[in-house]
Formats: C-alpha cells, sequence, structure tokens
C-alpha cells in the first residue's frame, strides 16, 4: 500500500508539467514562454516527456513489474534537473518547481527501494 502511495505522489509531482502537452497556454503560466517563443515548442516537446514520466509512475504504481524502469525514468527526470538547478546558481524564477522535486525526493527513495529490493 505504501509502494502505491509513493507512485502516486511521484506521478503527481509530474502532473502539471504533463498537463501542458494537452493544455499548452500552461506553459505560459508555469514558464512565462509564450507561444511565439522558439522555446515554446520545445517546451510543449517536454511536456510530452513529462507525460510518459507521469504515465510511467501510473503504471508502477498498479504493476510491480514496471517499478525498476520507471524508478530509473523517474530518477533521471528528478534528479536530472536538480542538479542542472543547482548548477545554474538555483535561478530563482525556477525555485518552486525545485522545491517540488525535493519534495518528491523521499517518496522516490522509498519507490526505489521497493522496485530494486531483494524479493
Amino acid at each position: 500500500m505504501l509502494q502505491l502511495i509513493a507512485w502516486i505522489v511521484l506521478a503527481l509531482v509530474h502532473l502539471m508539467p504533463a498537463l501542458a502537452f494537452f493544455r499548452p497556454t500552461t506553459l505560459t503560466a508555469l514558464y512565462g514562454i509564450r507561444a511565439e517563443d522558439p522555446l515554446f515548442l520545445l517546451m510543449h516537446h517536454r511536456a510530452a516527456l513529462f507525460l510518459a514520466v507521469f504515465v510511467a509512475c501510473l503504471w508502477a504504481a498498479w504493476r510491480p513489474e514496471a517499478r525498476q524502469l520507471a524508478g530509473i525514468v523517474t530518477a533521471i527526470s528528478m534528479l536530472g534537473f536538480l542538479l542542472l538547478y543547482w548548477r545554474a546558481g538555483s535561478p530563482t524564477p525556477l525555485r518552486t518547481i525545485a522545491t517540488v522535486d525535493l519534495i518528491g525526493l523521499p517518496f522516490l527513495a522509498f519507490a526505489l527501494w521497493g522496485a530494486f529490493r531483494p524479493s
């Protein structure tokens, strides 16, 4: 049951950026990027990748055989962003995203532990 909760929390961490795939105006609200900006397309594609992480986490919540791959993908997403954020000097406009990822790290650690522990 706790594994289920951890995976659902991890899915929720990725929900808002994933929704931007279906509602691109969310990109302006989340990141301040306007549709005319050439980066808008790249960020829209990024939303598709977040949708993939979201789906992987939901899949892992109910399918234990999916947990190892979902854990690796989710860890790359979250830890990768946090590393880049830190290396960029922790830019203030991205602080909320970094905070959400930091809050999600204990859930990620628990999910990974469950995915990779010996049976």
